[in-house]
């Protein structure tokens, strides 16, 4: 008979969980508020993105103030649909990591500004930074204000806009400004703060005899320069939005933006001179710390020659030679000890008079 083969055994079928199709997030989940501005004065409560174009279709002096906190790719393109806004926008909000700049897309003007924020000593330990840094980008269009923050903490700034009816009849480039003079504002609070900082450094470094930490020094000069790298470039910036995009601008507005721009120019200034401060302070601190080292060398080689002397008369006693000097005496072994001390002595006045000790 044939050899029996035998038969594979069924494999048991395994259960798998079915995967949930991928939901897109509402974009209502990154908007802050959705705001109506008709002639100047905001309409009450909060309103959907799409009914709010549609209302302000409607009004020949209107616009809508949309703030959203960090959407993502399908929000940001759903909302580039809304707004008809340009591919380069929607590329640049995603990315969130530029640098402050005012860019022209047709009609539509895009701005890029930094933010910065102080925290106190409390918060902050050895490891962690001094100044923590975020990012706001605003674009401005015919009838809309839209502004996106990325670990940027913005209050909201609609009730000061309100109040100013002169100011938020301008149209939505007022809502640009009102974001970056409350930025720049908090770029000057910031930097006197430092100030304040960088004074009790100042101290530390020049008060005599007092421990210096220079970790602490280079930490902020460390946070100096990012918060530079962050304030910098928006003076050019908004340099070039009032000189080549005056059509985007009204004249009103192009003075408040001006005034934003000494205002930012003056944070620069500080910031520059801080860092020169805090150079000036590393070096001051190198050097102290250098003659420190010289003054605590020039002490142990003062005291290592002190020992030398006694060392040295009880090296040559010490080679148990038969004739040797003074070895019968009997008052060899006190006189010895008398020169040894005695040469120590000498030597410890001469040091303290040259101040080694």
């Amino acid at each position: 008979m044939p050899p029996r083969i035998p038969m594979p055994r069924p494999r048991p079928k395994k259960n798998f969980a079915p995967v949930a199709p991928h939901v897109p997030v509402p974009i209502e989940r990154s908007i802050d508020f959705c705001r109506i501005f008709v002639d100047g004065k905001r309409l009450p409560g909060n309103a959907r993105v799409a009914q709010a174009l549609a209302r302000v279709e409607e009004h020949d002096n209107a616009f809508v103030w949309l703030s959203l906190k960090e959407p993502t790719n399908t929000q940001m393109e759903r909302i580039a649909e809304l707004f008809n806004l340009h591919d380069l926008i929607v590329d640049d909000v995603i990315d969130a990591h530029q640098r402050p700049k005012v860019e022209r897309y047709d009609d539509q003007l895009f701005l890029v500004i930094r933010t910065v924020y102080y925290r106190d000593d409390e918060e902050v330990d050895d490891s962690r930074e001094i100044i923590s840094t975020g990012e706001i980008q605003i674009v401005v269009g015919p009838n809309f204000a839209i502004t996106i923050r990325h670990h940027a903490p913005l209050p909201d700034l609609t009730a000061q806009l309100e109040e100013d009816e002169e100011l938020a009849i301008l149209g939505p480039a007022a809502v640009a400004w009102k974001i970056a003079d409350y930025a720049v504002d908090n770029h000057l609070r910031v930097a006197s703060e430092l100030s304040t900082d960088v004074d009790e450094l100042e101290n530390e470094v020049f008060t005599p005899r007092r421990d210096i930490n220079i970790d602490k020094i280079y930490m902020y000069k460390r946070e100096v320069l990012e918060m530079r790298h962050a304030i910098d470039p928006l003076v050019p910036a908004l340099k070039n939005a009032l000189v080549a995009h005056k059509d985007l601008l009204r004249k009103t507005l192009r003075s408040y933006f001006r005034d934003v721009m000494d205002n930012a120019t003056i944070a620069s200034d500080h910031l520059f001179g801080f860092d020169e401060r805090l150079s000036s302070l590393l070096d001051a601190s190198v050097a102290k710390v250098s003659m420190q080292q010289n003054s605590d060398m020039r002490t142990i080689s003062a005291v290592v020659g002190m020992a030398a002397a006694p060392t040295m008369i009880a090296g040559i006693y010490g080679m148990n030679f038969e004739n040797m000097p003074e070895l019968s005496w009997s008052f060899s072994y006190p006189v010895v000890l008398c020169v040894m001390f005695g040469s120590m002595a000498l030597m410890y006045w001469w040091f303290r008079r040259n101040h080694w000790l």
